[in-house]
């Protein structure tokens, strides 16, 4: 009985740790109201990569819907029996494993954590600098800067996404989404900077 109530508990306690997605994904002032924490790590980012805040959020409002443990779908066979997932990409940045290994080394960031929003945005705020050196895209671009994220850094350089249609009407949700973004943030940082106490 005490080894169930144990388990029980334990099961629990790593339910608590999860943070549940926004309750207004649509207002990135709601979401930073609702976790404080989340407007730090995007400040950070911001410091640390050159990222303005709305961008990233954008980024990861599509990979994940800032569900911190998303996945992509499973596979089946005959649509029964479960073969795998199309991807290892995880976590509210949809990071791949080679790529988030990559950051890890290259960052220093060793015990980063891909269901950490904290390290997700950082890692999207990493891969946006990289984007900006090695395909000489605008950290205020969304649109290429997604087309980028999505493609990887050789794939967005052999155009890739120009075959895409689908693609491309991706990314221009991400620009509509980050414009949205941007004119609700400059309504609200000041009272986010200064609600901090």
């Amino acid at each position: 009985m005490s080894l169930r109530f144990l388990v029980l508990i334990t099961l629990i306690s790593l339910g608590a740790c999860s943070t549940l997605p926004p309750k207004q994904p649509d207002n990135i002032c709601a979401i930073f109201e609702q976790y404080p924490s989340w407007h730090d790590a995007a400040l950070e980012t911001r410091e640390r990569w050159g990222a303005p805040v709305h961008i990233p959020m954008a980024i990861m409002y599509q990979e994940s819907r800032f569900v911190h443990d998303a996945q992509p779908p499973m596979d089946y066979f005959l649509w029964i029996i479960p073969i795998g997932r199309a991807s290892d990409a995880y976590g509210y940045p949809q990071a791949k494993d080679a790529v988030w290994g990559e950051y890890q080394e290259e960052a220093g960031a060793w015990f980063a954590s891909r269901d950490d929003f904290d390290d997700a945005i950082d890692f999207i705020g990493w891969y946006m600098n990289r984007s900006a050196k090695r395909n000489n895209v605008s950290k205020w671009d969304p649109k290429h800067q997604y087309l980028n994220y999505h493609e990887g850094h050789g794939g967005y350089r052999r155009g890739s996404y120009k075959s895409k249609s689908w693609l491309i009407g991706v990314s221009n949700k991400v620009q509509a989404r980050a414009e949205r973004y941007s004119q609700q943030y400059w309504g609200c940082k000041d009272k986010l900077d200064t609600s901090w106490f």
